[in-house]
């Protein structure tokens, strides 16, 4: 991680929105915001309800519905976990709906309602030249880049060593063979656990660091 991130917090307790958190690492995102007295309120609308909290405000829908002026989007930062595959989404203009299109919708809503800071779980190898699903991610990184949130930061970990609730069988088969080939694997393309990721992306909100930052996968801890 960027140590210009670590070891800082805001003057008070901040108030956050996380899309994406019935995912692997979104789940983590919850946890961990959660027990964080940093973090004075966590906003998460998912479609699955979440276990209650004092400090958890869960409104049960799809965030894509969320009206342009909806009072859910007045926080301090932003955490984007995001996610789906072509299968699961069944198109590549659906996939790039959930990965691009929405992301950058989130980051506009919650911008113009105030927020400062956001933090947006990406993917290793992001690149506007490389394979349609690296090509979305990066557009989505560049689509909120261009947002101009005054702390923004994008986590690129590579793949995520997860139990995933829909099927990936490619995914499983990869991370079996990732897992046994592990030592002789470059660090930046390591299995990263959820847990670290989410920790990654609660820290820089957290910090609110000006500028952008970019954490490649072998520097998640």
């Amino acid at each position: 991680m960027d140590p210009s991130l670590e070891n800082t917090g805001p003057s008070r307790p901040l108030t956050l929105l996380l899309v994406g958190g019935t995912g692997a690492v979104g789940r983590e995102v919850v946890r961990l915001a959660l027990a964080d007295d940093r973090i004075a309120r966590l906003t998460a609308p998912t479609r699955r309800p979440l276990p209650p909290h004092p400090r958890l405000d869960n409104p049960v829908l799809d965030v894509a519905t969320l009206a342009d002026d909806s009072h859910y989007w007045r926080v301090d930062g932003v955490i984007c976990t995001l996610g789906t595959t072509i299968k699961v989404a069944g198109s590549q203009a659906a996939f790039a709906a959930v990965d691009r299109d929405l992301p950058v919708r989130v980051a506009r809503c919650a911008r113009r309602a105030g927020a400062t800071r956001f933090a947006l779980n990406s993917s290793v190898g992001a690149n506007p030249k490389s394979s349609f699903y690296l090509r979305t991610k990066a557009e989505a990184e560049q689509g909120i880049r261009e947002v101009g949130y005054a702390s923004y930061t994008i986590v690129r970990p590579s793949l995520i060593d997860a139990e995933r609730t829909e099927p990936r069988p490619g995914e499983r088969f990869a991370l079996l063979a990732a897992r046994v080939l592990r030592p002789l694997i470059p660090r930046r393309y390591r299995p990263v656990q959820p847990a670290a990721i989410a920790a990654t992306l609660i820290a820089a909100v957290i910090a609110g660091v000006p500028g952008e930052h970019i954490v490649e996968s072998e520097d998640i801890r």
